[in-house]
Parts: structure tokens; C-alpha cells; sequence
């Protein structure tokens, strides 16, 4: 662990637990959902396994193209942005707490190491950019804290671009990982152990970026093609660190 570690990076290494756990492993290996987070209320986040395993789309290259420098993708999952980046000779690394993601992506040709944020990494402060795409501004269920921990990452004035939900939303909250209900098994199977998560939407990041000491540079808004579902619609959000973080009080 980096001694620079929040305490809120004990929730994040809960995560290695439950993001190795069966539900998670099982549908990367797989490629395929329904795949969802639960809420503690019973309210459920559909995951989409599919878009993940599949090749960068046009959203995703709307932020790969906005990159600068080495890329570090925090949360990798299966590896599409990282071997998107490969592909076009640039130096990426993916991290995640998930040994079949690491795994996935080295097999789709990208770089990655199954490690927390909040672990040490190599090259820190010295990455042009970071990605928290897919929700991953969610990680350890505290955005301040997370947002505290990029900044470490990335060089003086380097880049954080953020995906958030589309929705006015500010949560944090405790889910698990659960496997919906399959054709092919006739079972739901077995869900993974409660973890903190987070969801922000622009207005919310912004002000957590704020008290971080991120700047902001540019929004932008992907919509998807009119025969996907509207929850298709991707919004993004740019970063540039300004200096050291405050401390809250």
C-alpha cells in the first residue's frame, strides 16, 4: 500500500475480494451478463458485460482520443481501452483488483496488473493520463478520496478523464455483484460480498474535483445509436490537476 493511502483505501482492497468473486470472474471469462450490482434497497444497476468485452466504441474513442501521454486505466476490466491504446502505439496499463480481468485483457493484447489504486503502482506522478471510465469513479465509494489518490498518479498537470452517470446523482452506497438469472445455467447462481460504491453524476463530480484541486476542462456527451437503449447516452468529463489537494475538514 502507498503510505500516502486514505483511509478510505481499506474499502477499496474489500473490493479485491469481491470483484475476484465468482459472479464478476465468471461473466468476464464468459463475455457475456446479465451481470448487476444490487443495492443494499433491493435496486439493481444493470452491468453491461457485453460492451466491455467487446472493441472500443465510438464513446470510448471520443476519450482515448482526448488522451495525453502514458495512460494509466484504473479499473480495466476486460482491457478494451487499454488494447485500444496498444493498438495505436501508445504506452497504457490497466490495473484492477480482478485477477480475470487482468487476465482478459492481457489476452486481447493489452498490459495490466491486478492491483488497487490505492496500492502502489508503478510510475507514479509520472502518468500524462488517467481513466476512470465505466463507472469507476465508484471505486472504494468515495470519490474525494479517489479523485485525491489519481492525483498522485498523474504528472504535474496531467489529465483525469471521468465517465458519469447521466443522472443528477450524488450516492454513496453498499452493493454486491449479481449474477441475473441465465438461459443456459437456469440459475441466477450465488452473489458476491457487500462493497462501498459511488455514483456521481456531473454537477457532483465537479465539486468533489473541486475540494481535490482538479480543474475542470471539457464535458462532452456521447448519445448512442437510436436503435440501443437510452441509457446508451455517455457523458464524460475532463480533469487537470492543479496542485496538492486540500484537506477536508
Amino acid at each position: 500500500m502507498s503510505t500516502a493511502t486514505p483511509p478510505t483505501a481499506r474499502t477499496d482492497r474489500h473490493d479485491t475480494v469481491t470483484w475476484g468473486a465468482d459472479p464478476y470472474a465468471d461473466a468476464l471469462r464468459s463475455g457475456r451478463g446479465p451481470l448487476f450490482l444490487r443495492r443494499s434497497d433491493g435496486w439493481l444497476l444493470p452491468l453491461e458485460v457485453e460492451r466491455w468485452c467487446a472493441g472500443a466504441d465510438a464513446a470510448d474513442l471520443s476519450a482515448l482520443r482526448r488522451c495525453e501521454g502514458a495512460v494509466l486505466d484504473i479499473g480495466c476490466g476486460p482491457g478494451r481501452l487499454v488494447a485500444a491504446l496498444a493498438a495505436q502505439g501508445r504506452r497504457a496499463l490497466g490495473i484492477d483488483v480482478s485477477s480475470a480481468a487482468v487476465a482478459r485483457t492481457a489476452a486481447t493484447g493489452g498490459s495490466a496488473l491486478h492491483r488497487s489504486v490505492f496500492d502502489s503502482l508503478p510510475g507514479e506522478g509520472s502518468w500524462g493520463t488517467a481513466l476512470l471510465l465505466d463507472g469507476n469513479i465508484g471505486i472504494g465509494g468515495d470519490p474525494y478520496a479517489l479523485l485525491t489518490r489519481t492525483a498522485e498518479l498523474v504528472v504535474r498537470h496531467g489529465l483525469l478523464i471521468v465517465e458519469t452517470t447521466p443522472a443528477d446523482v450524488d450516492e454513496q452506497v453498499q452493493v454486491r455483484v449479481e449474477r441475473g438469472y441465465h438461459p443456459a445455467s437456469g440459475a441466477a447462481g450465488a452473489p458476491g460480498e457487500p462493497f462501498p460504491w459511488a455514483r456521481v453524476g456531473a454537477a457532483a463530480l465537479l465539486r468533489y474535483a473541486a475540494a481535490a484541486n482538479w480543474t475542470p476542462v471539457e464535458q462532452w456527451t456521447v448519445t448512442g445509436r437510436p436503435d440501443q437503449a437510452p441509457g446508451a447516452t455517455r457523458c464524460f468529463v475532463s480533469l487537470r490537476r492543479r496542485g496538492v489537494p486540500h484537506i477536508r475538514s
